[in-house]
């Protein structure tokens, strides 16, 4: 199997030409992972260009590939979305990862009440940059052609103005209706995955003022760290992502 790689200067590279990887990718990939001259390798830039080639040339912090085919992978449209509750433990940061090598197209943290995690003044930046660091590594293994936007931290109110113009799915387990039976439309999901004690009643009744629609996953209730994925993969398979 190929080494997979991100390079943001990766920009639009043609075959037949050779494409140096420099930067804390080219680094990691000569010192940790001993890249060779010989190997295969697939590089992506991050939107939607993935290069594949043979590794020509290695030096200290950077290597060359031939660039024998080029991917342009679509952006998918509609765009799926999770907001992810801050969860104590790495339970959030396990659905983020989860739901990215599932296909997501962008994370959204959210301050909810029942958080018993919380970002506060240097810890919102911390949060953010460590959350964007777990999603460009399951990027890297699950060899996604785009890698998923991490938008800033947001309160309940934030999230239900959010409502307002996307097509927002609550998952609820006293909904009504499954999350199989919900069909999408032309809008942008997005996916409100609740903390470890459930999202309180006055956050259901805020969003659902807002125009957001309960879904629940069966019949049982998943950890805060499953939901999101286990959706996820119900509504690829709805828009045909996976076909």
């Amino acid at each position: 199997m190929a080494n997979q790689y991100l390079s943001v200067e990766l920009l639009a590279p043609e075959v037949g030409d050779v494409a140096v990887v420099g930067g804390p990718e080219g680094r990691h990939a000569v010192t940790v992972s001993r890249l060779a001259v010989g190997e295969i390798v697939r590089v992506g830039n991050g939107s939607g260009i993935v290069a594949s080639g043979t590794v020509t040339a290695v030096a200290p912090g950077e290597f060359q590939f031939l660039v024998d085919a080029i991917d342009e992978i679509p952006r998918p449209a509609p765009a799926i979305w999770l907001v992810q509750a801050l969860a104590k433990g790495d339970r959030d940061e396990l659905a983020i990862q989860a739901a990215t090598e599932l296909g997501v197209d962008g994370v959204i943290p959210w301050s909810a009440s029942r958080s018993i995690s919380r970002w506060e003044g240097a810890k919102i930046a911390k949060g953010q940059d460590r959350w964007i660091a777990v999603v460009r590594e399951a990027t890297k293994q699950s060899a996604r052609g785009w890698l998923p936007e991490v938008a800033p931290l947001v309160s309940t109110k934030q999230l239900a103005e959010l409502a307002e113009t996307t097509r927002m799915l609550v998952l609820d387990p006293l909904a009504i209706d499954s999350l199989a039976e919900i069909e999408p439309n032309e809008l942008d999901i997005v996916l409100v995955v609740g903390p470890e004690g459930g999202i309180s009643p006055a956050e259901f009744e805020l969003l659902y003022a807002a125009g957001a629609v309960g879904a629940r996953l069966g019949n049982g209730i998943l950890r805060t760290s499953t939901a999101g994925p286990a959706a996820i993969a119900v509504l690829s398979a709805k828009l045909g992502r996976w076909s």
